[in-house]
């Protein structure tokens, strides 16, 4: 996934610059189109929530997995606000970044909300991130983690 976002600028929630080599390295990896004005996004983005929270902040160790938000608002205000209300404490390609039209071609994104689920070179995984957390909750994961070919510590 390193390779996806290499030489660009995500941002963490506080609006620092965060490098993505070292963020995004032997992760499992989310590129979660979404954007404020789409009720379904807005629907799915507190189950992303509590699926995240539950691998990353409530596990020890964390489980290998980061979610980059790739913004289909139609301001970057309207993308700080959704993105602040309604997100996890995960990462973000700013809304200024034109490269988040490369990544909807690549993924073939043609509606929002897209998650998809890639390995560290951004090989999808699934497509279907969105339905496999609504379906199968926590489990889906050590799917992914398994199809990412990293090294694991996760337990569970």
């Amino acid at each position: 996934m390193v390779e996806v976002f290499s030489g660009r600028t995500i941002l963490n929630k506080e609006g620092e610059t965060v490098d993505p080599e070292e963020a995004l390295r032997n992760k499992v990896v989310g590129i979660y189109f979404s954007a404020g004005w789409c009720p379904p996004c807005r629907d799915f983005t507190p189950i992303l929530c509590d699926f995240y929270t539950e691998l990353v902040e409530e596990r020890e160790p964390a489980a290998q997995f980061e979610i980059v938000f790739i913004s289909s608002d139609k301001s970057a205000d309207d993308m700080v606000e959704y993105y602040h209300d309604m997100h996890g404490d995960w990462l973000a390609l700013p809304w200024t970044d034109d490269y988040k039209n490369e990544l909807k071609q690549r993924y073939k994104i043609t509606a929002v909300p897209k998650l998809v689920i890639v390995k560290e070179n951004g090989d999808v995984i699934t497509e279907k991130g969105r339905k496999q957390i609504r379906d199968k909750g926590l489990s889906c994961f050590r799917t992914w983690l398994d199809a990412a070919e990293i090294f694991q510590n996760f337990k569970g």
